[in-house]
């Protein structure tokens, strides 16, 4: 449900100068990325079923997983559509699909019904994009729409911020050096979707039946705290880089971030490295089947 106080045409606008700031850093953090997160990759296909010559959409694409991994599957009697609100990261999906002719990516917003792709598709994919839609139960409706009837919607969100280090720990270690407030409540963000139950509860509201969510631990590792440190830095949204840079002078301060590498030795050493076990709820729903004819 929206919040009165919420105005969500800012909120997109502020979302897509966001990502499309951040897309440089994501893209140069790929490969040590999904080294761990094919691993919610591969769930969420086998949830979806995923095969040869289906039509599937990949929701909040980012960078093109799951789809790129997806269009493989469908082979080429298959199609893919990866959509994305931010233009830049609909850009480099592209340069990584170069040479793969049954998978398309789209700025799109599913919030935005009047500029959604056309349909059906079997299956819808999202690997940690729904998060940001402003209404959440709207959002899985318009997928909903978009979905043959028994197709199949599969998910990724994450869970609450201590069980999802990877995305809750640098900016908690960062806000606690700089004495910063913590976010505005009800806000979309990546931990909109954190509880299990109401996540449930809101794809049922959307319309969608058979609703499992399943926990699904992911091992990111980090070969040393500077690696980790160069991840957190690269992906640290240009607002929170701007009070950095307000607060000492630098975004790339090198006590901040000095100070983010040693808490993070503290609670997560692992060996020489470091290892952030994050949790995803990984969210798996169908559309109601077409009434049979009556006899």
């Amino acid at each position: 449900m929206v919040q009165p106080t919420i105005d969500p045409v800012r909120i997109k606008q502020q979302q897509r100068v966001t990502w499309d700031a951040v897309s440089v850093g994501w893209e140069a953090s790929t490969d040590l990325f999904e080294r761990y997160a094919a691993q919610v990759t591969r769930h969420l296909l086998a949830a979806g079923g995923v095969g040869p010559g289906q039509a599937v959409l990949d929701v909040g694409t980012g960078l093109g997983e799951p789809a790129l991994s997806a269009a493989r599957l469908v082979g080429p009697r298959g199609r893919v559509l990866g959509i994305d609100l931010a233009p830049a990261m609909v850009e480099a999906a592209r340069r990584r699909a170069a040479g793969m002719p049954n998978v398309e990516y789209a700025v799109a917003d599913v919030e935005d019904g009047d500029r959604l792709p056309a349909g059906p598709f079997d299956v819808a994919l999202s690997r940690w994009g729904l998060m940001f839609a402003v209404d959440h139960v709207a959002a899985f409706r318009a997928i909903a729409r978009l979905l043959v009837p028994g197709g199949v919607l599969a998910a990724a969100v994450w869970g609450p911020p201590p069980a999802a280090p990877i995305v809750a720990f640098s900016f908690a270690a960062v806000s606690q050096r700089l004495q910063l407030p913590p976010p505005p409540p009800g806000l979309p963000g990546p931990f909109s979707m954190a509880d299990p139950a109401q996540l449930a509860a809101e794809v049922r509201a959307a319309g969608f039946v058979d609703v499992t969510v399943e926990e699904v631990m992911v091992p990111f590792r980090f070969a040393s705290v500077a690696e980790y440190t160069g991840f957190s830095r690269a992906i640290t949204p240009p607002g929170l880089l701007d009070t950095i840079r307000e607060r000492t002078g630098d975004a790339g301060d090198p006590a901040t971030w000095r100070a983010v590498g040693e808490a993070a030795r503290e609670r997560f050493a692992d060996g020489d490295g470091l290892l952030l076990r994050s949790t995803a709820l990984c969210l798996r729903a169908t559309t109601p089947r077409a009434a049979s004819p009556a006899a």
